[in-house]
């Protein structure tokens, strides 16, 4: 294949040659939201379309609003690498990765510039709209591979995006600055932290401890719905941050 016509209109076309068929015959109703990490826009761009590189999405949104697709959405671009949500474990044969412009949390990572948010909003209604993906299933990396990712990170705002009608978001519960669970704990009370991430769609193991995999997993939930303070530990903001989102899930909390 030596071009395609832009599954989004207006955007740009730069093939990776990185790239699969969707297995199962799947179809995409996830979108994952990627910070570069690297110095340079142009610098991921070329990077995503090395060979040699393995890596791939289908869109690269870059600070100035350019939107660059390099994967049609009909195939499989190689973006999330060992992840999960909500037992699913190759998300990328069900979902559509956006790649956007940051150099992240190791380069001196840095606020979304409004424009290159608005591009990725307007980016977002047209998947959406393509393939009836539910807000839902709008996610962060972060989100989908615990403990590994945490793009696109706490700056990015999802708020706007939910504004905007894209995503599934509450305002977060204020804060009082005392945690009701941290790593160590163990109980009741635990098991049903864990069980309420696990019913979200996070892939955390339910112990009754709140070890490792849950701080993480907390951080992971903090970075996308809580990003004020992003510590593992769970305060009452982030306990009642979460069942408000389930709550607020097609059918509510069962």
């Amino acid at each position: 294949m030596s071009g395609f016509q832009p599954d989004q209109p207006h955007a740009e076309v730069r093939l990776s040659p990185n790239f699969g068929q969707r297995r199962d015959e799947m179809k995409p109703d996830m979108i994952v939201l990627h910070y570069t990490g690297m110095e340079t826009g142009d610098g991921a761009e070329a990077w995503l379309c090395n060979p040699a590189s393995e890596v791939s999405s289908h869109y690269l949104v870059h600070e100035d609003g350019r939107i660059v697709q390099m994967v049609r959405e009909s195939d499989r671009a190689w973006h999330a690498g060992k992840s999960s949500w909500r037992g699913d474990t190759d998300i990328n044969s069900c979902s559509v990765g956006i790649e956007i412009v940051n150099p992240g949390h190791a380069l001196g990572y840095s606020s979304f510039p409004k424009r290159q948010m608005q591009a990725v909003i307007e980016l977002c209604l047209g998947i959406v709209e393509r393939h009836n993906v539910a807000p839902e299933r709008v996610l962060a990396h972060s989100d989908v591979a615990l403990g590994r990712k945490v793009d696109p990170g706490e700056k990015f705002s999802w708020r706007m995006l939910a504004q905007a009608g894209v995503g599934h978001w509450v305002a977060p519960s204020p804060r009082n600055g005392h945690a009701i669970l941290q790593p160590g704990d163990a109980g009741v009370a635990v098991e049903e932290l864990q069980s309420m991430l696990a019913l979200y769609g996070y892939g955390v193991e339910i112990t009754g401890r709140f070890d490792a995999q849950t701080a993480v997993t907390v951080q992971a939930f903090q970075r996308h719905f809580r990003t004020r303070c992003v510590d593992g530990a769970v305060d009452s903001s982030t306990l009642s941050t979460l069942r408000r989102l389930l709550a607020a899930l097609p059918g509510g909390l069962d």
